[in-house]
């Protein structure tokens, strides 16, 4: 059974589980510290959700959801699944778990990024009934 849920905490716990994650899902990800993952937790625009299969974190996603002029605005980033947990729906639960809690939080959209050779992943937002816009994406490195 995989349990999604908010960390609330950054605990020893918490912070060895993101730290785990990280790698399989950037390559140039550096390790959190205690403060960093607290700093993300106590953002009240952000959510970070874990799943848990069998007590082990197996996922994370990470959901920004922040009122802005045209409404209120929801990302999902930092989708992650262990590589010895894909192919068990922890994917699907993190993120039907993050599009209902921008629902209630007044989103009426949600977008994520995703790169091309994630054929996996992309396969499951498509099911989730997320579709490809028509659009730039933009990214200034400071």
């Amino acid at each position: 059974m995989i349990r999604v849920f908010p960390a609330t905490y950054a605990n020893e716990t918490t912070l060895r589980a993101v730290n785990r994650l990280l790698p399989e899902l950037s390559t140039s990800a550096t390790e959190l510290d205690h403060d960093g993952l607290q700093r993300i937790l106590e953002n009240g625009a952000l959510t970070l959700f874990l799943a848990e299969v069998d007590g082990d974190v197996v996922g994370m996603l990470t959901l920004l959801v922040a009122p802005i002029p045209t409404g209120v605005r929801a990302i999902i980033e930092d989708v992650v699944t262990a590589e010895s947990a894909r192919g068990q729906g922890v994917g699907k639960e993190l993120v039907t778990t993050a599009l209902e809690h921008a629902r209630r939080l007044g989103a009426k959209t949600v977008d994520l990024t995703s790169r091309p050779s994630r054929e996996a992943a992309n396969r499951l937002y498509v099911r989730l009934g997320f579709s490809p816009r028509e659009t730039n994406v933009y990214r200034f490195v400071l």
